[in-house]
């Protein structure tokens, strides 16, 4: 788009040079070839220059844009940076990363019963503050369920036998989980990659 407006601003500026060459200075193109070629390609190269320019000048500064200094662009959030901010909330109320990484092998069963039992109050505490859910078919697991027409195969996944068109009837294994809204605290000045900070202890 730039190097067209180029183009047009070439071919008026040509138009004021021949003006200008043949009323006031009496060249005449047609009589001269080297005058021929200076009303022709005259415009043509300074309209390319402009568009150049033009060109370069709104890749350096798109309306809207920031520029490129702006520090806002470093300041931008990476692209799972909510995932990470609930990572790091459960991390802080249920201790739930140092529980998935820790090798419960040597523990007992009653230990890691023990232990669970407080992990899962905390992150099912903090998973409700957080994030609303509601489940997408009604009903209990392993009761008789209808899926009609029309069903998102994103939201119901068919297992088993499937064959031929909906309404499908089944056993209903899991009710599946829709999240209606999420509400994550804020972690303004922390990196988002930063899900659990380092405890020293100084003595």
């Amino acid at each position: 788009m730039a190097a067209l407006l180029g183009l047009v601003l070439g071919a008026l500026l040509g138009a004021a040079q021949y003006y200008l060459l043949s009323t006031y200075l009496g060249l005449d193109p047609s009589a001269r070839p080297e005058y021929a070629a200076l009303f022709a390609g005259g415009p043509v190269v300074l309209g390319l220059v402009v568009g150049v320019l033009a060109a370069l000048l709104c890749r350096r500064r798109r309306p809207g844009a920031p520029a490129a200094d702006d520090d806002s662009a470093d300041a931008a959030e990476p692209e799972h940076a909510s995932a990470l901010r609930l990572l790091a909330l459960l991390q802080e109320e249920g201790r739930l990363i140092d529980f998935l990484t820790e090798d419960v092998g040597p523990y007992s069963d009653e230990q890691v019963g023990a232990a669970t039992r407080s992990i899962h109050e905390s992150c099912a505490k903090a998973l409700r503050e957080a994030v609303s859910l509601e489940p997408i078919l009604a009903g209990a697991e392993d009761a008789d369920v209808t899926v009609e027409p029309g069903f998102d195969p994103a939201a119901i996944r068919l297992t088993g036998n499937v064959s031929g068109e909906p309404p499908f009837t089944g056993v209903l294994r899991h009710p599946g989980w829709r999240a209606t809204t999420v509400t994550l605290p804020s972690r303004a000045g922390i990196d988002p990659h930063v899900v659990a900070a380092a405890e020293v202890e100084i003595a």
